[in-house]
């Protein structure tokens, strides 16, 4: 059995250790028999917690209720219940911040487990003189309260937290008893579950799915009756990841509906649903959450042990799907570890070098990259021992003497010469069976004694739970960082975890504690080599969580390059995740994933609106196309100030085939926009289109952006509007842009046009 002690939370930054104003410890008021609810405010957002009852619950979340007083919010309370109907139990059913049977709750419950059989039917009972309300002075607030639980002799706590921007986060902690008569036998934990309550009016559910080289594709569905339920079972987010779900009124869009989301701040296996019952979910309709999905015999807590759930961030938005992504997006930049230098431009050497690494190769590739005005290089797979193709080597993390006779050195200080960064590719969580640290430890391999199943990508899972693994890969990886001064960690994790089980715990099933195991490598390194950035790359999108956020410094969201396959990826990861974090590279043509030929304009545009990088062979690149590139960077650092501060805003356009995406100052006094085009439509024209997050009230410049060239138009003569833009002398006021729209010029397919708006 792998010991368990997992207090590490998922998703945790330095900014949820905020020191507080003033506390309110709720205790026993003999001079009054109800407390009135908790009300917490933050940006535009009300959470109105019920603390009546065995358990607090939810009697709103959503829009802001205003400065309601005592009186109001007892009577909201009491609105809250609901009658008894016919052929139904004789006490209103409620739905609860730990909901369980013994409310009448015939849902997922919140607490699931047993001890050898017994003990499964919880009943929390709040500890009122423990139960703690703290405000926030930026806004909203957190609720501590701690809980017994006479069935299962387990100590329970939870931690609820309104955030400034306007975002729920909840915790929940089980403890198991030092006492317990029970001792000899662990208590299987099955599930700790974060749900909260949704209205009728939320009717339509969207999720994602995806695979390799497809990620985050949406899907729509009603809610119906039943569980919508997503289980993760990758040990890893993976690719079909639902990565946020959202529940809306019918018909929510980019900018219009009222929607509520969720998100797990987790990177092992989950599990997210949307569950209705036909009675409801006491005075609301249905739930929406999930949490880590536990594997049988995964947590099994002896006394004196705990575990604590990762974090489940919950978002309401009454301006559609762009409201979320606000939230979260200023919840991520108030971190205190979030970046804040400009993002340096890279130039990523795997789709250009491939295996093939010779050294005068890879140096005339970065005088390339230093002339065009890239400000990291990044050395990506093939460098280490043995390393010539994708079937071996995995675990030895050792310079390869043959293809690197004097080390890394060489390379790694012409690359600071040019004045660039360095930056190297690891996968440290994998390992191949053609590899030394394989044949000398077979009982680092993560798979059953009886065998190593199937490989995936010829290759295995490293035990991180075994401590003499751990300690190899931070040693190796710590001691290559300092060698050779690398200052980027690009960390790949190319499979997934099937039949996850420690060698050296007997067997015990690890895919939990592989990635505790795995949060607390990186935080080991980061602490030992301050200033460190690593990137999270998982078979390109397939572990892109809160978790992982909060130690990395991107994302790399695809590998697919191809800019019409991007568009659409990168606009569904920057839902949860600002743009400043969202690896996007100009890659070649044709794309060597999908075999499509793109124009150079439509790359660099798909590449523009984020952390920008170049995955191109730049040496057998022409002038033209250098110059180019150059202007195009030259650009992106311009905006890249206004890319990591601004709004994300995304267009409501009927035709699927174009896009109109953007990033507003969040003074309004900028903008950038790309107006693309994937494939032909019906229509000839595109007609008006809005530009959000415009202030109504100024004026602005609009300019066509040319610097890196221009799409194909195949019209005869653009509109009066376009062709001043082209001259830079198109002034128009911000209600017509955001409230009337321009009719877009009609482009090729394949095609996009990029657009700088300033005030004046």
């Amino acid at each position: 059995m792998v010991k368990v002690s997992l207090s590490c939370r998922a998703g945790e930054s330095r900014a949820d250790h905020h020191e507080p104003q003033r506390s309110t410890r709720v205790t026993d008021d003999h001079s009054r028999d109800v407390r009135p609810p908790v009300h917490l405010r933050a940006a535009g957002v009300s959470l109105v917690i019920d603390l009546e009852g065995p358990v607090p619950s939810v009697v709103h979340w959503g829009a802001d209720l205003g400065d309601v007083s005592e009186a109001g919010l007892s009577a909201l309370a009491l609105s809250a219940g609901v009658e008894l109907t016919s052929n139904a139990p004789d006490v209103p059913r409620r739905l609860t911040l730990l909901p369980v049977e013994r409310d009448l709750w015939s849902g997922t419950p919140a607490i699931a487990g047993h001890l050898a059989g017994r003990r499964t039917s919880p009943r929390p009972v709040s500890v009122r003189e423990a139960l703690t309300v703290t405000p926030d002075p930026a806004g909203g607030g957190t609720i501590e309260a701690e809980f017994t639980d006479e069935i299962t002799a387990l100590a329970l706590s939870l931690f609820l937290r309104l955030t400034p921007q306007g975002l729920v986060q909840v915790r929940h902690r089980v403890h198991r008893s030092e006492t317990d008569a029970d001792g000899e036998q662990p208590y299987d934990l099955a599930g700790l579950t974060a749900l909260m309550p949704l209205p009728p009016r939320a009717s339509e559910i969207l999720d994602f799915t995806g695979r390799w080289s497809r990620e985050r594709q949406p899907q729509r569905l009603p809610v119906t009756d039943g569980s919508h339920h997503r289980h993760g079972r990758r040990g890893k987010p993976g690719a079909d990841n639902p990565y946020v779900t959202i529940v809306g009124t019918a018909g929510f869009a980019n900018r219009t509906g009222e929607v509520w989301g969720f998100h797990l701040a987790w990177s092992g296996d989950s599990h997210w649903r949307v569950e209705r019952l036909p009675e409801g979910a006491g005075g609301a309709s249905a739930v929406i959450g999930g949490g880590e999905a536990l594997r049988p015999g995964e947590i099994r807590l002896l006394p004196g042990q705990e575990y604590v759930s990762p974090d489940a961030f919950f978002a309401w938005s009454g301006q559609g799907l762009d409201g979320i992504s606000d939230r979260f997006h200023q919840y991520l930049r108030a971190r205190d570890s979030h970046p804040v230098r400009p993002r340096p431009v890279l130039v990523n050497t795997w789709e250009a070098v491939y295996f093939d690494h010779d050294q005068d190769r890879l140096t005339a590739l970065v005088d390339r990259a230093a002339e065009v005005g890239a400000e990291r290089f990044v050395l990506d797979d093939g460098w280490f021992l043995g390393r010539r193709n994708d079937r071996t080597s995995l675990g030895d993390w050792q310079v390869d003497p043959q293809v690197w006779p004097r080390g890394l050195a060489p390379l790694a200080d012409h690359v600071r010469a040019r004045g660039l960064e360095f930056g190297l590719w690891f996968e440290p969580e994998m390992i191949s069976l053609d590899s030394r640290v394989a044949r000398e430890h077979p009982d680092w391999i993560l798979a059953p004694s009886q065998g190593f199943g199937a490989s995936m990508r010829q290759q295995y899972v490293l035990d991180l739970t075994s401590e003499a693994a751990f300690g190899y890969l931070l040693e190796s990886i710590s001691g290559l960082v300092a060698q050779y001064g690398v200052a980027y960690v690009k960390w790949d994790h190319n499979r997934e975890l099937h039949e996850a089980v420690s060698r050296v715990h007997g067997d015990a099933v690890a895919v939990s504690a592989q990635t505790h195991a795995l949060y607390r490598l990186m935080d080991e390194l980061r602490s030992r080599h301050p200033g460190l950035e690593i990137e999270s790359c998982s078979a390109g999108g397939s572990r892109v969580d809160l978790g992982i956020l909060a130690r990395t410094d991107r994302v790399w969201a695809s590998d697919c390059i191809d800019p019409v396959e991007r568009i659409m990826t990168d606009r569904w990861t920057s839902l949860l995740l600002p743009p400043e974090l969202i690896g996007v590279h100009v890659g070649s043509s044709p794309a060597h994933t999908t075999s499509r030929q793109t124009d150079v304009t439509l790359r660099f545009a798909g590449a523009l609106l984020g952390h920008t990088g170049v995955e191109w062979d730049l040496t057998g690149r022409d002038p033209d196309e250098l110059a180019a590139l150059t202007a195009f960077i030259a650009f992106q650092k311009d905006i890249r100030a206004l890319i990591a501060r601004g709004r994300v805003v995304n267009a409501d356009i009927p035709d699927p085939a174009t896009t109109l995406r953007g990033v507003v100052d969040a003074d309004g006094s900028r903008a950038v926009y790309v107006w693309a085009r994937t494939v032909t439509s019906s229509s000839i024209l595109s007609g008006q289109v809005r530009f959000p997050g415009l202030d109504a009230g100024r004026d602005y410049t609009v300019r066509v952006v040319s610097e890196f060239g221009l799409p194909s138009f195949p019209g005869r003569e653009h509109s009066p509007w376009v062709a001043a833009a082209l001259e830079n002398d198109l002034t128009l006021p911000g209600a017509v842009l955001a409230r009337a729209g321009l009719p877009m010029p009609t482009l090729a397919a394949q095609q996009a046009l990029v657009l700088e708006l300033n005030a004046v």
